[in-house]
């Protein structure tokens, strides 16, 4: 059985989730989905300027995985340059914050995505090895679900 794919964190939303090559419209033209964690990928490398290890770091994946990304990413964007296709960002297996949590009842720690906590502050959240509801987030974490970039929708292959 193949192991679940890792979340990507994330620092920045992308404000345009279209680039349009042409004025005949997008119906008409060919189009490259590019995933938010290679478009992040590119952000943290090209335009930032951090070394790969640095990038990886900073995305929590390994240095080959991020190499992956980034090779995605680059080739879906020359493509888009040469050929003239649009570029949609959408999708992809990302996250804007990861915290710590505690199941009160059995003691486990572990970390989790943005999206479980919000889960979690409605109540439809339980620990995943004693099933109890009464898990709580790190201290360090309160408030983190009204940050600016997390009212932008999260992913997990909304291709």
């Amino acid at each position: 059985m193949a192991r679940p794919t890792k979340w990507r964190m994330i620092e920045n939303a992308p404000a345009v989730p279209f680039f349009v090559p042409s004025e005949e419209g997008m119906l008409k033209v060919p189009k490259n989905i590019l995933l938010v964690e290679e478009l992040e990928a590119l952000r943290l490398k090209d335009l930032e300027g951090l070394e790969q290890e640095e990038c990886a770091e900073k995305m929590e994946v390994s240095r080959a995985t991020f190499q992956r990304i980034l090779l995605s990413a680059r080739a879906k964007v020359a493509d888009s340059l040469v050929n003239g296709k649009v570029i949609h960002i959408d999708g992809g297996n990302y996250t804007f914050h990861m915290c710590s949590v505690k199941c009160m009842d059995c003691g486990k720690e572990w970390m989790e995505t943005h999206e479980n906590l919000m889960a979690m502050k409605n109540g439809e959240y339980t620990c995943p090895d004693c099933g109890s509801p009464n898990v709580l987030r790190e201290q360090s974490c309160r408030g983190m679900h009204q940050h600016k970039n997390c009212r932008h929708r999260h992913g997990r292959n909304h291709i």
